[in-house]
């Protein structure tokens, strides 16, 4: 996945985040948004401005779309200076300058269990020019809804300014033709359906947590992950390749990474571990052609399964600090079922060209879109931890009922 360059001013003046604090609230409610994935590009959209697709972007500082809101007021300014930001668009690895504007989000409140009404949330964004779009977007979309952590004028500060609700917000992303995913800012709970079955996933006793930490001038949401195992075995990897305190490294999780991009020194004993343990528990595997962008392919025919949670191959672990907490992605979430449901592949890639000229260096893995469906990672922005778990095999995160009561 590629990070974006450098900039300063990064983002715009502080005052303009103080700014974009200071509206005043209208309600306590969680605030809801459906969220989509576009079959063509593996990327995830919000409607959160009349019905019209951003992008959701983890690492994102902002909001920006490529023409004025038609409910835009008048461009925010700074001693009488208009303000500019540098929207950037993750997947082409662009950027250009912009001005902010004061708009309105159209969202729903919710209970948990359906949306309770509709309301429009004051915000500012960015207006960026049309060629920022060029490439590679879902059809229809007209910017990047940025949910990082560290900005005042990302998705997350604005929703909990302006509607003051709790800086925290839960994602469920769906699969591809599953039907509409959320996003929640405020808190939970949250149900899916059957809710007497299913319960709220957002409840303490659902979710394991670990902290998020954060690198210097880095928007990402990084994880202290120790360790990578596969089949219980951990891998052998470069000392420092998981470590968020170097100039590079680390893991972070990337909702623009259509599946898990691991760097060439990580990948290479990732795989090579997948292969040896599948074949330790089931001998009978037989490799097939790469299939793009999936290097280690099989016949399905040769694989354990298909069952409910997927096909039956070696977990991967993700180990996080102190060794007792695991991140665990099992067959569902670790094999891509390509050519008719013919062929399986491991849904890891391999970065083809690590970036140097990141927000504070690559990374060395970025845990994509594809391993995080049907999880429900919960942000808390103010306690700076991750809390995440796996959605029952019974419902799945396109289970949402979106009928409003009333």
């Amino acid at each position: 996945m590629d990070m974006p360059r450098r900039r300063d001013p990064l983002l715009l003046l502080a005052a303009v985040s103080a700014l974009a604090l200071a509206w005043p609230a209208s309600c306590a409610d969680p605030v809801l948004f459906p969220v989509s994935k576009d079959a063509a590009t593996s990327l995830y959209t919000i409607p959160i401005r009349d019905g019209a697709n951003h992008v959701i972007d983890l690492a994102g500082p902002l909001i920006w779309s490529t023409s004025p809101p038609p409910t835009a007021h008048q461009p925010c300014k700074q001693r009488y200076r208009r303000c500019t930001a540098y929207p950037y668009n993750p997947v082409t690895s662009r950027c250009a300058a912009a001005s902010l504007v004061h708009t309105r989000l159209v969202a729903n409140t919710t209970d948990g269990s359906n949306p309770l009404r509709q309301v429009s949330v004051r915000a500012v964004a960015a207006c960026a020019p049309r060629s920022l779009l060029a490439g590679r977007l879902p059809r229809g979309a007209v910017g990047v809804a940025g949910l990082a952590a560290s900005s005042g004028l990302a998705l997350p500060a604005q929703v909990a300014s302006a509607q003051r609700v709790a800086r925290r917000f839960t994602l469920c992303l769906p699969r591809s033709g599953g039907g509409e995913g959320l996003a929640v800012f405020g808190g939970g709970p949250l149900f899916l359906l059957p809710e007497s079955a299913a319960g709220d996933l957002t409840k303490t006793k659902t979710l394991s947590f670990t902290s998020l930490r954060s690198r210097r001038g880095n928007p990402s949401y990084y994880l202290p992950v120790k360790a990578i195992a596969v089949g219980k075995t951990p891998l052998r990897l470069p000392g420092d390749a998981l470590s968020a305190a170097g100039a590079s490294g680390g893991v972070v999780l990337g909702t623009t990474a259509p599946y898990t991009a691991l760097r060439r020194d990580v990948y290479r004993p990732f795989v090579d571990a997948f292969d040896a343990a599948l074949k330790r528990e089931w001998n009978n595997t037989r490799k097939v052609p790469s299939v793009a962008p999936f290097e280690l392919c099989y016949d399905s025919r040769t694989l354990p399964g298909p069952t409910r949670i997927g096909w039956l191959v070696p977990d991967i672990d993700l180990v996080l600090e102190g060794g007792k907490t695991k991140w665990t992605f099992g067959g569902l979430s670790s094999m891509v079922d390509v050519k008719n449901f013919t062929v399986a592949c491991l849904g890891f890639v391999e970065m083809k060209k690590p970036e140097k000229e990141g927000y504070g260096g690559a990374p060395a893995v970025v845990i994509g879109g594809f391993q995080m469906e049907d999880h429900v990672p919960q942000f808390d922005l103010v306690k700076r931890r991750l809390g995440f778990a796996r959605v029952p095999i019974f419902t799945s995160c396109s289970n949402f009922n979106f009928t409003r009561k009333g």
